[in-house]
């Protein structure tokens, strides 16, 4: 160990040792309209932001502009003969506040495959980088790629006015949203599929043109893929991406730079990367039981090993919601309805139903977890495996692709709305010290 580095764990493990003492006897104290331990347990709770696409709440889940995920599958448009949400139609929704009709959904549809065409220069950066670079990596640095083509970066060294900021961030965002699903796909068939390409097709939906961009043009999978698109789309503004890519836009950098820093924040494994985790865990589970389809008992004991061993459950816990994720519950019926019910059980995705009855008890039992319910990763990547889309290390990616919708809609909100660079203050360990009365001021 170098002389730096061992100087800062002598000074880093005895402030770590006193911080958590702090927050155990001193966690509730109020600095002003919060406490000590919100402070320094991820700012939870703390009412920071504005954010007028969605809302997390603890005990109903998600809404989009008020209305449920339910809701949403029932009034959003849908595809000709498609049973699913267009997400076209929750971009309508969460930027103007109101449900779209089916021809102000369609409209959208074309209005992106217009504006879909990607840069050489981002495939030929993508073609340069080593076989084994991660996906999530890979479309970060495409979208890096494609800033090279921001209006607001344009518009703003030529000295556009502060109230026209929005529309170049708009103009900005519609092209980047527009050509996330052919980059996906670019790396998808770069990375599995030995580099064979498929072009577009101008006649098919978002979402669905992404599955068919992937190579696969089966009904249920682009059903599957409007649905993730939809319930994937936005958070409220507190995660991990959306406040990353509104943190970053606050400065005025353009919505390809703000993105894109909001998805190397997806793909850390508390946030995006959590789907990939799931089936991994899962894949191991059955590989250690020796069963494609193990007990209920099983499972229970192999969840009991995982946290005895100080591993979490993936899939399970929500740093805000405290009953079963409704978007979990909308891949459940998924689950049921089209898969289950015609053409019967799935081993992978009847493993997720067996591990939803037994973890919650187990993981409440423990005492220490506040949230024992599944969140929407606990079910997403077994839908996907069934279909045949195996790579899930590339499932984050998809992911990217429908944040994007509410991250950028937000964005747009942010300069419409004028709001300012994000600075909040901060406090040292010291001032908390002398706060609660451990130090003399």
């Amino acid at each position: 160990m170098d002389s730096l580095k061992e100087k800062f764990i002598e000074k880093a493990r005895p402030l770590a040792a006193e911080v958590k003492s702090i927050i155990k006897e001193h966690g509730d104290v109020k600095l002003g309209e919060y406490t000590v331990a919100q402070v320094y347990q991820g700012m939870k709770g703390i009412t920071g932001l504005v954010t007028e696409t969605s809302k997390l709440d603890p005990e109903e889940g998600i809404r989009f502009r008020g209305y449920s995920i339910p809701e949403l599958r029932a009034k959003l448009p849908k595809a000709p003969n498609g049973t699913e949400p267009l997400p076209e139609g929750i971009f309508y929704l969460m930027l103007v506040g109101e449900l779209p009709t089916a021809e102000e959904a369609y409209d959208i549809s074309n209005n992106w495959a217009r504006r879909a065409i990607v840069p050489k220069h981002v495939f030929d950066t993508l073609d340069k980088l080593p076989s084994s670079t991660h996906p999530m990596t890979m479309f970060s640095i495409a979208v890096m790629a494609m800033q090279t083509e921001s209006l607001f970066a344009k518009a703003y060294r030529e000295g556009v006015g502060k109230k026209d900021y929005w529309d170049y961030v708009y103009e900005d965002s519609m092209n980047l949203i527009a050509r996330l699903p052919r980059v996906a796909a670019y790396i998808y068939r770069k990375k599995y599929k030995n580099n064979e390409h498929i072009e577009p097709d101008p006649k098919l939906d978002w979402a669905a043109n992404l599955a068919h961009m992937m190579g696969y043009d089966a009904f249920d999978v682009k059903r599957l893929m409007r649905l993730y698109m939809t319930i994937h789309a936005d958070h409220e503004g507190g995660n991990v991406s959306a406040h990353t890519t509104h943190l970053v836009g606050s400065a005025l950098s353009d919505p390809y730079l703000a993105f894109a820093a909001g998805m190397n924040g997806l793909a850390g494994p508390l946030h995006g990367l959590a789907n990939q985790e799931v089936i991994a865990w899962i894949l191991k589970m059955r590989e250690e039981i020796g069963a494609e389809l193990p007990t209920e008992e099983q499972i229970a004991a192999y969840i009991k090993e995982t946290l005895e061993a100080g591993r979490v459950v993936p899939g399970y816990g929500h740093a805000v919601l405290r009953k079963t994720d409704p978007r979990f519950a909308a891949q459940q019926d998924f689950y049921q309805r089209y898969i289950k019910e015609p053409h019967g059980l799935d081993n992978l995705c009847e493993i997720v139903q067996m591990v939803y009855k037994v973890a919650p008890p187990i993981l409440e039992g423990t005492g220490k977890i506040k949230n024992p319910w599944p969140n929407v990763d606990a079910h997403s990547g077994a839908l996907l495996m069934h279909f045949g889309i195996t790579e899930f290390d590339f499932y984050t990616v998809l992911f990217g692709v429908s944040r994007a919708l509410g991250v950028l809609a937000s964005l747009i909100w942010d300069r419409a709305l004028g709001h300012p660079i994000e600075r909040p203050g901060s406090i040292t360990t010291e001032g908390i010290k002398k706060k609660i009365g451990l130090v003399q001021a």
